[in-house]
């Protein structure tokens, strides 16, 4: 039983509001078969991975964005770690630093594309730049507004040179993340993760609800669709993920080179 990605994906852009969209899966996929099915296409993302290396002609851009808490880590963890490292690249984006406040806003996102041939997974991404800053206030309305459309350009024309974007937005609920904020100060392994920043941003939440609904109005094509996960349920969050990637893949139409020799003239001595 595959799951109907479509059912997730905002592929226009198009106004809606995220507390429409449940942060639990709620369908009739059992948890125990949807384990045997993530198990699956971890193989499959595994032999597409290899097969998008040895094409070298084309790359996979994933964007994870998400409020504190969300589960950034653990699905980077959980749907990447399996796959051949030397194909695959991560990168969290921070606050800029005092170089990269020089450039502008996208100089920092551009050098970590992935290149040809393989995956890059960008925890946090360029739309730090309509979300955090725009919350914020760190930079004119005008200026936050013309970046949407920047974004827009930059991704069409990523496309256009054979980079494949998918992003996903990972739901949860205000009193999901408090739990899991609070995990963090019970557990002694974990408590390393939380700072008081925390609570500040998430003070902020509702403000930061409507950024993301801006960010999907403006920035939703069915070239680079947003997927919105229902996050809470981990196991659903991983699968989910999984799958749009494996059917994204597929439909690169990825070959192997062909081949430099005739097998049946080489014999090795």
């Amino acid at each position: 039983m595959n799951i109907n990605t479509k059912d997730y994906a905002i592929s226009e852009n198009k106004l809606i509001k995220i507390d429409s969209f449940s942060t639990k899966y709620e369908g009739k996929l059992e948890k125990e078969k949807g384990l045997k099915l993530f198990n699956e296409l971890l193989i499959k993302l595994q032999d597409l991975q290899a097969l998008l290396y040895a094409d070298s002609s084309k790359a996979l851009l994933v964007v994870l964005q998400a409020m504190d808490a969300a589960g950034k880590d653990s699905t980077i963890r959980n749907v990447f770690g399996p796959i051949n490292p030397q194909g695959c690249k991560v990168v969290s984006f921070k606050g800029p630093n005092s170089v990269e406040l020089l450039h502008d806003f996208l100089w920092r996102i551009h050098q970590n594309v992935p290149r040809k041939g393989h995956i890059g997974v960008f925890n946090r991404s360029h739309y730090e730049d309509v979300l955090i800053v725009k919350v914020k206030n760190l930079a004119p309305e005008k200026t936050i507004k013309q970046r949407y459309n920047h974004i827009n350009a930059f991704e069409s024309m990523l496309n256009d040179e054979g980079t494949r974007i998918v992003k996903f937005f990972l739901h949860i609920s205000k009193d999901y993340q408090k739990e899991q904020l609070q995990e963090r100060l019970d557990i002694p392994e974990k408590l390393w993760k939380f700072t008081m920043s925390d609570i500040q941003e998430r003070a902020r939440w509702d403000e930061y609800q409507h950024a993301y609904e801006t960010m999907f109005e403006k920035c939703s094509s069915p070239k680079n669709p947003w997927y919105i996960v229902p996050a809470e349920r981990k196991w659903f969050r991983n699968l989910l993920v999984a799958q749009v990637l494996v059917e994204t893949l597929e439909s690169m139409d990825l070959k192997y080179p062909a081949a430099q020799v005739d097998p049946k003239q080489i014999v090795i001595p």
